[in-house]
């Protein structure tokens, strides 16, 4: 139980009773005179924004099947992971496992070693790039969940290509720094110039960006469609809080005709922007 000083800062800031005080120490969410900065509040505002979208797809899976596995892919020092599995599923009745992928071998060191102190038993870490991830043996064959908080670049992609080789029922995304397709769009834009006034979008390097970020969603969420899920897509905070902000959830919940839709429509976008290198990525194949 917190002692008295850190009870008055966890009131005030609501954080669980039964939440650890060791890890939001160790996370910098409590200074180790449990006190907590703006900064951590901006945090906890976040993953406990996160959190609450999770939790009932855990109820649900556990409700159907008496147990899940959660893949938090990119997890990096897992503050995620660590975090749902201390306000949510050590209060669970029923079998589980969260498993953070990481490529930084420092960084699951470190997240082993943190389980280990904390005694989160059902909670492993494993150093495996995106590739080793689609056939290594420490991944259960059933995985119910994939995260991807703050996955940078193509980390998203690589969690997509994860969750559809497992045929995951449901992911909760916050893609970040999507460069790669504002590096397309520039690379493309002379000969896009001369016969499409679209690109008047990407102009400017600061449109290319912003642009090339929007794009890159809109391209994954009908990929996701295509392959028969239902997405939906929100903001993970108030913008004052975070400019990364997009949250993508999907269900899988397969309907032929959507499926044949969005795939036409990311077809077309991947023709109407130049992006044909992409195509093969997203199963697009154009003659």
């Amino acid at each position: 139980m917190p002692n008295k000083q850190v009870t008055s800062q966890v009131d005030k800031y609501e954080v669980k009773d039964h939440q650890s005080i060791e890890l939001l120490k160790e996370l910098h969410i409590l200074t180790r005179d449990g006190k907590m900065n703006q900064d951590s509040r901006r945090k906890i505002k976040q993953v406990s924004h996160l959190i609450q979208f999770i939790e009932p797809i855990i109820h649900s899976v556990t409700a159907e099947k008496g147990q899940f596995h959660l893949i938090d892919f990119g997890a990096g020092k897992s503050y995620l992971g660590f975090m749902l599995y201390d306000l949510v599923t050590k209060l669970l009745k029923t079998p589980y496992k969260i498993i953070g992928i990481e490529v930084r071998q420092e960084l699951v060191e470190y997240c082993r070693k943190l389980a280990k102190q904390l005694d989160f038993q059902q909670m492993e870490f494993y150093q495996l790039s995106a590739e080793q991830t689609h056939t290594a043996t420490q991944i259960p064959s059933t995985i119910d969940i994939v995260t991807a908080l703050h996955a940078c670049n193509t980390a998203t992609d690589d969690a997509i290509s994860f969750a559809l080789q497992k045929d995951v029922a449901h992911l909760i995304l916050v893609p970040c720094c999507q460069a790669e397709l504002a590096s397309l769009l520039k690379k493309n834009k002379a000969a896009s110039l001369k016969n499409n006034f679209f690109t008047a979008l990407w102009k400017y390097p600061i449109h290319t960006r912003e642009f090339g970020s929007h794009l890159t969603n809109v391209i994954r969420c009908l990929y996701l469609e295509s392959k028969g899920y239902e997405v939906t897509v929100t903001e993970l905070v108030g913008w004052e809080h975070s400019l990364k902000n997009e949250l993508i959830i999907a269900h899988k919940s397969p309907h032929a005709g959507k499926m044949a839709k969005a795939h036409d429509q990311l077809k077309n976008i991947l023709l109407e922007f130049n992006l044909i290198t992409l195509a093969h990525r997203y199963e697009v194949y154009i003659e």
